[in-house]
């Protein structure tokens, strides 16, 4: 018997499994969107049947966006999301080029402490944070969400970026210091566009809890003026009352920049993940 025939069963076990684990992954998600196109009836009604004629309705959409101020909820999370994205990233891969190029008294033990950040929750610091943040006056903003969420973020960054920077070779870093370019150019310039795969993994790895946090924004930016999306959706939610269709169209809103962002990046995130595979 050849290798590929013995193959064979073993690649359709594989595809069914992870075809299998996609149904289950996707079927929340397709759930969801689904029964937001509909009316109260239909989704009591035929919760796993698509929208018909008789059941469709935007009423949660038109909620939404006319009462529930879901765009601004938006735009507070698109800002805090980008710019905590951008810190991370920015600093994440300085610190992890530092860490991985320079040698200097306690550059193991930096590393580990660095990763210490991925082994303890944040969430254990949440009363520390809260009187940091009441003592430095950023309450209710959305410098303080940008902060926190940085800090989060910088622990897994630096631990993933500084693998793929070992990678990179260090005869190219050493024509460019002969050419005369300074650090700054060979970071920018000559090792960040060899770590894209790597940049992308870390850019969804990092955005999704960033977006779907409904922690820190109760505690840290409650007010009207700096509600996320995920603490906006509570406003659905009653005690006797809930509005359905509204909190299902904002699930559905919310879902989209994380689905627009993984369509972008699938291809660096696959790159990113396989990369270190084979050696």
């Amino acid at each position: 018997m050849s290798t590929a025939t013995r193959s064979l069963p073993r690649t359709i076990g594989a595809h069914a499994i992870l075809l299998t684990y996609t149904a289950i992954a996707l079927f929340p998600v397709i759930l969801v969107i689904m029964n937001s196109f509909k009316s109260r009836a239909g989704i009591f009604g035929a919760p796993l049947t698509p929208p018909t004629p008789g059941t469709f309705d935007l009423i949660g959409y038109t909620t939404v966006i006319g009462q529930g101020d879901f765009i601004h909820y938006f735009q507070n999370s698109l800002v805090v999301t980008v710019a905590s994205l951008f810190f991370v990233l920015l600093f994440g891969a300085m610190a992890a080029f530092a860490l991985s190029e320079y040698r200097f008294r306690g550059n193991s033990l930096m590393g580990l402490y660095l990763a210490l950040g991925i082994m303890i929750p944040i969430r254990l610091g949440t009363v520390a944070i809260l009187q940091l943040m009441v003592a430095s006056g950023l309450v209710n903003t959305l410098t303080a969400l940008i902060l926190v969420y940085t800090a989060q973020g910088l622990p897994l960054a630096i631990f993933i970026l500084s693998e793929f920077m070992k990678q990179v070779s260090d005869d190219l870093k050493n024509a460019g210091r002969i050419d005369g370019l300074s650090e700054y150019t060979i970071f920018f310039r000559l090792v960040l566009p060899l770590v894209r795969p790597s940049m992308a993994t870390v850019a969804v790895f990092t955005m999704i809890p960033i977006w779907n946090d409904l922690w820190f924004p109760l505690i840290l930016a409650p007010s009207e003026e700096t509600k996320t999306v995920t603490l906006g959706a509570q406003l659905f939610l009653g005690q006797f009352v809930t509005n359905w269709n509204a909190i299902l169209a904002a699930l559905s809103l919310a879902i989209m920049p994380v689905l627009i962002l993984y369509v972008i990046f699938s291809r660096q995130l696959i790159r990113g993940i396989t990369s270190g595979a084979v050696k």
